[in-house]
């Protein structure tokens, strides 16, 4: 019986590892990043390493692991800093992103149950005359800072993109592509809104999308958590999986039982 094929779009630092773990399911994979992380100094963040240090700053949100590097690499006394932000309730969006900040001596009050944007807000309803900070990307939901900032009386909510989003191209993104329309790939797993942006993008600039839109409602489908899922529904695309928790390693999970 032949392994059913999964195609993956992590970016390059977490390829490696997920295909070890696609192997040890059973699975084949095709790998490709549709998304690239790159360093981003925008006019919050300095605003908000004052307001940390001055004790200004009483919650402050981490919406992904890799925002606590990009953080600190920013940061001439990290330790210092760090200090200081253990004086605050910090929030870690989900298990991963909570190791990420203890191992770097973060210490973490609050983790919701949901591991979503979503989940954070819901945890946070209630919160009166707070400040808040965000620490998370340039492709953030929007949605995560309406609902804090309606989270409660008198709490003021800032945003600060510490890391920006951008399609590689290095033509493992074509072949992928080429691959899916040659049907080669049994299911594909989405691990964030943008991935699916750039995904459409680069079959797109193939003149493949609606052959590519063609293929996913063929194929399973997976998404990682509800944006995921919402941006596929807007390109035609129903989503066949999605784990109870948003990680990588539980839509895999939920993908092995649906195609066993």
């Amino acid at each position: 019986m032949e392994k059913p094929v999964i195609a993956i779009m992590r970016p390059d630092m977490h390829l490696d590892s997920s295909v070890a773990l696609l192997h040890s399911r059973g699975f084949d994979v095709i790998a490709a990043p549709m998304i690239e992380l790159r360093d981003n100094h925008d006019g919050n963040f300095d605003g908000f390493v004052e307001r940390v240090l001055a004790c200004e700053s009483d919650i402050v949100v981490f919406t992904s692991a890799n925002g606590i590097a990009f953080m600190l690499q920013k940061i001439d006394d990290s330790e210092r800093f760090v200090h200081a932000l253990n004086r605050t309730s910090v929030v870690a969006i989900g298990s991963k992103t909570k190791r990420a900040l203890e191992t770097r001596g973060i210490n973490v009050s609050l983790m919701p149950d949901s591991y979503s944007s979503k989940g954070i807000a819901e945890m946070l309803h209630g919160t009166d005359n707070k400040t808040v900070e965000v620490v998370r990307s340039t492709h953030g939901d929007p949605a995560l800072i309406t609902e804090l900032r309606s989270s409660g009386d008198g709490v003021l909510v800032h945003e600060t993109a510490v890391y920006k989003l951008v399609l590689p191209d290095d033509g493992r993104q074509q072949r992928m592509i080429e691959d899916a329309l040659n049907g080669k790939i049994d299911a594909f797993a989405f691990t964030s809104a943008m991935t699916v942006h750039n995904f459409m993008t680069v079959a797109r600039s193939m003149g493949a999308e609606v052959g590519i839109v063609d293929i996913l409602c063929e194929r399973v489908v997976a998404a990682i958590g509800d944006p995921t899922a919402d941006v596929l529904f807007g390109y035609g695309v129903s989503v066949d999986v999605m784990p109870e928790k948003f990680t990588f390693k539980d839509m895999i999970d939920a993908l092995q039982e649906r195609v066993e």
